[in-house]
């Protein structure tokens, strides 16, 4: 709990600007083949009104991962507030496997307690509340999931219902959920006085805050493996320079941004190694847009890719053994494999027109890649393992894959009705949902990994 105090201690530091949602996430398919649950509404024993609905955040989380389906409030068969008062044969009957019920009370002014439980529907209906021990039935909480009590303060009320979000996923996927995680993405408004803003939000939007506003592009956002800095492409002084933003105050000293030193020609695609020491980018200083490999404490520079052609595009696998990036030297832009431990490049993917844009999972089992066949630019992944290639989407003119820390979901930018927007899609391709904007264009996502260890 201390350490969640921690994060959002930090977080509440970069996140302060605003508390709406600047992008509305609007679900398009999917979420009806669903597993049915029920999030309760918390009962609030407060006086006057609770400063978020802590309830509706996790039914929402729950709906945009794209494999639960919140019931309607007004459907429930009941409405109660802690596990002993959950009717199982009710919430059985209706296909409910997991119920989550809770209470929030503020003992003390500005300060929240929030006690929930996850209780398993079924296995409470088929007994699973009690057992036979010595010839006695005695009480078995082998149905209760979940039990935690938190208290956190005002601000904290959203963050701790994504905390709550990610527990009742692991509690019923047994993987872990990517709530309590943020979006970094760039606007383009041309009638703004600073057309190109680096943003960062929450991932559902909330909590929004400009990190940068320029007259010039800013573009290739990338998370530090820590999440605490973001490195990016901007075209200040008329000229490609990659920074490095710190997004968190230390030590009492102000965050901070650097530039990583300059070389003739294109400086972009930074992508950071998993220990976070070193940076793959593109540098065209010797001519030809080339992959390289910086370390960020000594900035010295290790040559990756030698083509007559353009490499670009690096993304590192999650192991730290291999480099993926797009290359033009079979004809098409391809995604290659370059191994670290004896500097091999292989040709990873063959269908389609051309592929671009290789993000690798978390777990290196496939990557997600922007794929054309027959003029159409859409979502792809591809196993590593067997090579089988699945077109993730059916949209237009996508491109910037970024996957959630958990390998769930995919957020990519498209476009919808002549905008640029943001999209979701799960990775194996059933639930979809756009996220628009309420101002400009919205490009290059790019989704933190986990943030707390919790």
């Amino acid at each position: 709990m201390m350490k969640f105090r921690a994060l959002l201690t930090l977080g509440l530091l970069l996140l302060s600007s605003r508390s709406f949602a600047a992008l509305d996430i609007l679900i398009t398919q999917g979420v009806d083949s669903a597993r049915p649950v029920a999030v309760v509404p918390f009962k609030w024993t407060g006086a006057g009104a609770l400063p978020t609905d802590v309830s509706k955040v996790v039914a929402d989380d729950l709906r945009r991962s794209g494999k639960f389906n919140p019931i309607a409030v007004a459907k429930m068969p009941q409405t109660p507030h802690q596990a002993d008062n959950v009717d199982y044969q009710k919430w059985a009957s209706m296909g409910v496997e997991g119920v989550l019920v809770g209470q929030i009370s503020e003992p003390t002014p500005g300060k929240y307690q929030i006690q929930y439980q996850l209780v398993d529907a079924v296995q409470g209906q088929m007994g699973g509340a009690s057992k036979l021990q010595d010839g006695q039935l005695v009480q078995n909480n082998q149905h209760i999931l979940l039990s935690r009590t938190g208290t956190v303060g005002a601000k904290q009320l959203r963050q701790y219902a994504h905390l709550i979000s990610d527990r009742v996923y692991k509690a019923l996927t047994g993987e872990r959920g990517a709530f309590l995680t943020r979006i970094a993405y760039v606007v383009y408004n041309p009638k703004a006085k600073y057309p190109y803003q680096l943003r960062v939000a929450d991932y559902d939007g909330y909590n929004e805050r400009v990190l940068l506003r320029s007259h010039e592009p800013v573009f290739s956002p990338a998370w530090s493996p820590d999440g605490k800095q973001l490195a990016y492409v901007s075209m200040e002084n008329r000229r490609a320079n990659i920074y490095i933003q710190d997004l968190y105050a230390s030590n009492g000293h102000p965050a901070q941004r650097h530039k990583l030193p300059h070389y003739p020609g294109i400086n972009s695609a930074p992508a950071w190694s998993p220990d976070g020491k070193n940076m793959a980018l593109v540098l065209s200083k010797d001519g030809n847009p080339e992959v390289y490999i910086e370390n960020l404490a000594s900035h010295h520079l290790t040559r990756v890719t030698n083509s007559p052609r353009i490499d670009t595009e690096p993304n590192w696998s999650h192991d730290g053994k291999s480099i993926f990036f797009s290359s033009e030297r079979g004809g098409n832009p391809q995604i290659y494999r370059y191994n670290l431990a004896d500097r091999s490049i292989t040709r990873v993917t063959w269908e389609g027109d051309m592929n671009l844009s290789a993000e690798v999972a978390p777990d290196d089992q496939f990557i997600a890649m922007v794929n054309r066949t027959n003029g159409e630019y859409r979502i792809a992944r591809q196993d590593l393992k067997t090579g089988y290639m699945q077109v993730l989407t059916n949209t237009s003119l996508d491109k910037s894959p970024s996957i959630a820390p958990n390998g769930s979901m995919i957020i990519y930018s498209t476009v919808v009705k002549h905008r640029q927007v943001l999209a979701l899609v799960s990775t194996d391709g059933r639930f979809k949902a756009t996220l628009p904007a309420r101002d400009g264009d919205v490009r290059s996502p790019a989704w933190s990994p986990f943030l707390t260890n919790n």
